[in-house]
């Protein structure tokens, strides 16, 4: 099976409302995946790796996406953010009608994280937060993202950057106002606060660049880094640096942060 192959399986898979047999075709692409097999050419050998540690929730949702982000001809000519807009509704539409045949949708996703786990105990930008025990379980917006393609990456990026603070995706949903979440855990870390100074130096040691103080901002050629502040950036007692969120991408020309990385699609499949 050849890359194009595969890319029409999964729309096939889609197009026919996710049948029994397209489920299990998804869990056996979803396992080739979390075991090296099915290579996405989208991330490093180490980014998959911080994919797979999502869980097969997030590997199949990736997928999902990367199927619904492939050209399509009848948006052609289309301005960019349009076309963008239009590839985010095909994404959202797909996870969602898969994730509601799996069981890993919540329809009003706050009213259900506030019934489980209680009143929110954090609310930033693109997340409301909640507690749970050892671990905090967040529901992540789109605002910061448009397409939930690269809103995934965000948590893939993540996890294979800072693997202490891993997120595992749990499922999806949509919030009161209609906005589709991402639902994730995370662990729970206790740290102190850190300086800017500091944040810097710890960036700079992994091989990251300041690009602007104003908002954090942090770069690779490959990686763009930004909201690294200090509420993000927690230092345990014994030094260890703990980085529990911040917005992560594949840094592209388009983000006019030195980025040389192209957005690839292509798969190999060692079947």
């Amino acid at each position: 099976m050849n890359s194009a192959d595969f890319w029409t399986s999964v729309r096939n898979i889609i197009d026919d409302g996710f049948t029994s047999e397209g489920l299990q075709q998804l869990d056996y692409y979803a396992e080739l995946f979390i075991r090296g097999r099915l290579i996405y050419k989208r991330f490093s050998p180490q980014e998959q790796h911080g994919c797979s540690k999502g869980g097969a929730v997030h590997v199949i949702a990736s997928l999902l996406a990367g199927a619904e982000n492939c050209p399509d001809s009848e948006l052609e000519g289309r301005e960019e953010f349009k076309r963008e807009l239009k590839y985010a509704e095909k994404q959202t539409r797909a996870i969602e009608k898969w994730a509601r045949i799996v069981n890993v949708w919540y329809d009003d996703v706050d009213r259900f994280l506030n019934h489980t786990f209680g009143e929110q105990i954090a609310e930033g930008g693109e997340a409301n937060v909640y507690d749970h025990g050892n671990f905090l379980v967040k529901s992540i917006g789109l605002d910061y993202f448009i397409q939930p393609i690269l809103a995934l990456d965000r948590i893939t990026l993540h996890n294979t950057y800072f693997s202490e603070t891993s997120m595992k995706v749990l499922g999806f949903g949509r919030d009161s106002n209609d906005e589709f979440k991402i639902i994730v855990e995370q662990p729970f870390i206790q740290g102190l606060r850190m300086t800017d100074e500091e944040i810097e130096t710890f960036m700079s040691n992994m091989g990251f660049v300041l690009m602007n103080r104003k908002n954090w901002t942090y770069a690779t050629p490959k990686i763009y880094l930004s909201d690294m502040h200090d509420e993000n950036v927690l230092c345990s007692e014994n030094g260890t640096v703990f980085v529990v969120d911040c917005d992560i991408r594949i840094n592209t020309p388009k983000l006019r942060n030195n980025g040389i990385r192209l957005l690839n699609n292509n798969v190999v499949i060692d079947i």
